[in-house]
């Protein structure tokens, strides 16, 4: 079975002349002369590295095609008919909307979220951009922490930088702002993300004193890409901006053949890069010290799918500096724009990846050393999943984080919004023609918020919560069914691989040993 599909993706909108194709190279079995270039490699011919990337450019999320050979659908959830933990083994009790979803992290466990998981970095991307009141606001009135990615200040045209440091950044004050004014009752929170340019310029230490940010993350990368973020310029004096500020912008916009190539329309765009932190020790105690000294109350590390040894230190140095979070990324999915190749054939991904992380916690809590709340990310969108990668890294996995899937619900709603006012869209047929007959929680947050203060909130946002709502209720049946009615009672019991290899890889259970002794117990009794 071939894992990879090679030189052909509607990410890449790319496609083959024939069906028949080679396996290893992806190209048609008979590459004949006179195409005009449909695959990868034929428009790669007259678009260049321009095929690299998934299309249409800040109009998609992407994730990889790849076929890993084992992931959680070889992980099973085990359920029991006796008993309950976490509330009154009672059949009048113990009904699934009593299941508590509520979890925290932070070091002392002060940061509440209503529901186990967050919103990974979602920066300076196009994508992120316009759809941030939803996103903002989606998750401020959910409880759930909201992760403002990389680049943002860098990128906005209004920033005012002063010394090589950033005093002020409309885009960023709005974005901050808009969670702030949602946020429910002190759940959740905004958690800041600094990469080399944002280091450089200051972001977080003009976030912490002039937005009331209390939480940053150090970002090592994600599970998308092994490289900087980048994003597409459309403008030349956009380009020359972000070269002056700092970033790296190919084709050079300095270079005068360059400006007369873009001025004849040779060349339609830049690429903006961001640089490849250097991960040291001294670098990274140095500067969670540094954030802390600014007046950080939470600092939190975010690495991607890189090799075993780098998620060691990422785990030994998190338990060293005691951080607030430490979220782990596994290969497979992007938000932005991310490499295609290298989003499908790089990296470690997720399965694995936590399996490799609760064996090197479980040393860890063997040296005596304290262990902070994690989250792990790399595809997890609904119940099922969310259930498995928390018990798959359980007791040190505390939530998941998320990134495609909140963007997939704010779009829809952002979409029906739009068809709602038009009054135009098969959708409306189905469903009614208002936001209350077309949004089954409408009535729900108009009562919580009132009429108007309701009118306020977007319908990308209304898509955002009530997705999250349809995942908590799915979540609170898994664990009704599995008696564990807190997530804190979920353990890795919980769950069992469907083949010998799967238990092997991961430590679990083999579901034909589950329960062994205490069966053949029962069954001797």
């Amino acid at each position: 079975m071939t894992l990879s599909r090679p030189n052909a993706s509607a990410a890449t909108m790319t496609r083959r002349r024939v069906e028949s194709w080679s396996p290893m190279s992806g190209l048609c079995a008979t590459c004949i002369d006179g195409c005009p270039g449909f695959c990868e490699v034929g428009m790669s011919a007259y678009r260049g590295a321009e095929v690299i990337y998934p299309q249409p450019f800040g109009k998609v999320t992407a994730g990889a095609e790849k076929h890993y050979p084992y992931d959680f659908s070889y992980i099973n959830i085990m359920g029991t008919a006796v008993g309950a933990v976490g509330i009154e083994a009672n059949s009048d009790v113990a009904v699934f909307p009593n299941v508590n979803l509520e979890t925290k992290i932070g070091r002392d466990g002060s940061i509440k979220m209503r529901l186990p998981w967050l919103v990974a970095g979602l920066g300076s991307t196009k994508v992120a951009k316009d759809n941030w009141d939803g996103l903002a606001i989606g998750t401020a009135i959910s409880g759930v922490p909201l992760t403002i990615g990389e680049n943002v200040c860098g990128m906005d045209p209004e920033s005012v930088i002063e010394n090589g440091k950033v005093v002020r950044s409309p885009d960023m004050e709005y974005r901050v702002k808009t969670y702030q004014k949602w946020q429910d009752e002190g759940y959740g929170a905004v958690i800041l993300q600094g990469n080399v340019e944002d280091t450089r310029l200051g972001v977080q230490e003009y976030a912490i004193r002039e937005l009331g940010v209390e939480a940053v993350e150090l970002k090592w990368g994600q599970g998308a890409k092994d490289i900087g973020g980048e994003v597409k310029l459309t403008t030349l004096e956009r380009a020359l901006k972000l070269h002056e500020r700092g970033y790296v912008v190919v084709p050079n916009p300095t270079d005068p053949t360059v400006q007369a190539a873009f001025k004849a329309g040779a060349i339609s765009e830049f690429e903006r890069h961001s640089r490849l932190g250097m991960v040291d020790r001294d670098g990274f105690f140095g500067r969670v010290q540094e954030l802390r000294d600014a007046g950080a109350k939470y600092v939190s590390l975010k690495t991607g799918a890189y090799r075993p040894a780098d998620l060691a230190r990422a785990v030994r140095w998190a338990c060293e500096a005691e951080l607030d979070l430490l979220t782990v990324d596994g290969a497979g999915g992007g938000t932005g724009m991310s490499p295609w190749p290298m989003m499908n054939e790089w990296g470690v991904p997720t399965l694995e990846i936590e399996s490799l992380l609760f064996q090197y916690f479980e040393k860890m809590k063997a040296k005596g050393l304290y262990t902070p709340p994690v989250a792990i990310a790399g595809g997890f969108t609904l119940e099922d999943h969310i259930f498995k990668g928390i018990a798959l890294g359980a007791p040190y996995v505390k939530a998941v984080a998320q990134a495609r899937s909140p963007l997939t619900a704010c779009m829809v709603g952002k979409t029906l919004g739009e068809m709602i006012r038009s009054g135009k869209g098969k959708i409306l047929e189905t469903h009614g023609k208002s936001v209350e007959e077309v949004f089954i929680l409408a009535e729900e947050l108009k009562a919580k918020y009132g009429n108007e203060t309701f009118k306020e909130i977007p319908t990308s946002a209304i898509g955002l919560y009530t997705y999250y709502q349809r995942v908590a209720q799915g979540l609170r049946q898994l664990m009704a069914g599995e008696r564990k009615f807190a997530l804190e009672h979920i353990t890795r019991d919980d769950i069992a691989a469907l083949t010998p290899e799967v238990a092997k890889l991961t430590g679990i259970n083999y579901i034909m040993d589950v329960d062994k002794e205490e069966a053949e117990r029962i069954l001797n009794e």
